[in-house]
């Protein structure tokens, strides 16, 4: 079985990271996992490839936009798993969520929400 982790970012040089070293790395040469970076920037409709806005209400950081989002995610519809949307308020990604998510033929990961 392969499993496929799709990550939607920004900063898709950032992977696989250091999950292309040691075990995760050989599991990643040998065909166990693969890693498709997304860049969400090519999916922008504007002419500076804007992807970002500052918070309704403030805060620190920003908040991605929807229209690079929603396209980026409907030209990868077909990855396989479930979409993970990462945020500070949702449920804490503990070993048993990663031992459930394993189980399927991939994970798809967005994290709408930056700072720095």
């Amino acid at each position: 079985m392969s499993f496929t982790a799709t990550v939607f970012t920004l900063f898709p040089e950032m992977f696989p990271g250091p999950l292309g070293h040691a075990l995760s790395g050989k599991a990643l040469q040998t065909g166990q996992w693969a890693c498709d970076a997304v860049n969400i920037r090519d999916y922008t409709e504007n002419k500076h490839n804007k992807v970002d806005e500052v918070p309704y209400g403030g805060g620190a950081g920003l908040v991605m936009s929807a229209q690079p989002i929603d396209a980026a995610l409907d030209a990868h519809a077909g990855k396989p798993g479930r979409l993970v949307l990462m945020t500070p308020r949702g449920r804490p990604m503990d070993q048993a969520l990663c031992r459930e998510l394993a189980t399927e033929p991939g994970v798809r990961i967005l994290c709408g929400r930056y700072e720095g």
